[in-house]
């Protein structure tokens, strides 16, 4: 006689980890769960997890190393680094943020002092509750910047930002940054500040140079991306004043840069690297 069939155990259902994180309260959005991943401070049943989209049981114990990001996103780890190694001191002054999502730079800006800031994003929705429910923060959502029309950004007794942080996705900064310059200004008055813009070579080098899992490897192709932001700085009359690594990687695992750029009412472009 043969043995009696095992019963079937009930499996567990599974869910990406990076929405498990939200769903139980370990991180605020998705992609601050999916910037924890990454950074390697995930532990499943202790074991650690790198991939933001790895399916596990809804059962599995999760446990995150060290306290949690600063900012409501990686992004903000991205600006501070800038701010820090360039001395640009944010103290009072009001900002603008060109494709916010969920709020990293926003969030970043305004820890380290600025006065408002705000922040445009084509999406609707994604920035952190934090953020929107702050006075600080004027939001602009559902809005195309590469389709900003001149003096678009200003507002009667607002004060004219005076830094400007751009991080786009899906399209090149340079098809966005002249739209968002003339939305600062006025017919006589061109827009004057500072700006950081983080260059993201798989949004700039072109199909071609785009490879496995998204990732531009060659060298060359991320130096051509480089040099296509900071040309379009330049043809905007403003001065590419340096280019550091972004301390972490894209989503993707991309190498990204961020730019530091000023532009004044001189306009006289040049650009004192990458000659």
């Amino acid at each position: 006689m043969s043995d009696p069939t095992p019963p079937q155990r009930n499996k567990s259902p599974k869910s990406r980890i990076d929405k498990l994180l939200v769903d139980q309260g370990h991180a605020a959005s998705r992609e601050r769960a999916q910037a924890l991943i990454l950074a390697g401070r995930v532990l499943v049943d202790e074991q650690r997890i790198d991939k933001p989209g790895t399916s596990i049981s809804s059962n599995a114990v999760i446990r995150l190393l060290g306290s949690d990001l600063k900012y409501v996103s990686r992004g903000g780890l991205k600006l501070e680094h800038a701010l820090a190694h360039w001395y640009i001191n944010l103290t009072n002054l009001p900002c603008v943020d060109i494709g916010a999502s969920t709020g990293g730079f926003t969030d970043c800006m305004l820890q380290s002092g600025a006065a408002s800031v705000l922040a445009v994003d084509t999406g609707y929705g994604q920035i952190a509750h934090k953020l929107r429910d702050d006075a600080r923060v004027t939001l602009r959502e559902r809005t195309n910047a590469r389709l900003l029309t001149p003096g678009e950004l200003l507002a009667p007794h607002t004060p004219t930002p005076a830094f400007l942080a751009m991080d786009v996705s899906f399209i090149s900064a340079t098809l966005v940054l002249p739209a968002v310059l003339a939305a600062l200004s006025t017919p006589d008055q061109p827009w004057q500040g500072t700006a950081i813009i983080l260059i993201k070579p798989q949004f700039e080098a072109g199909r071609a140079n785009i490879g496995k899992g998204g990732i531009v490897r060659d060298p060359d192709a991320r130096q051509a991306a480089i040099e296509r932001v900071r040309d379009c700085v330049i043809e905007q009359h403003g001065t590419a004043i340096d280019l550091i690594d972004s301390p972490i990687l894209g989503m993707e695992g991309n190498h990204e840069y961020l730019l530091h750029a000023r532009f004044l009412e001189s306009r006289q472009g040049h650009q004192p690297f990458l000659n």
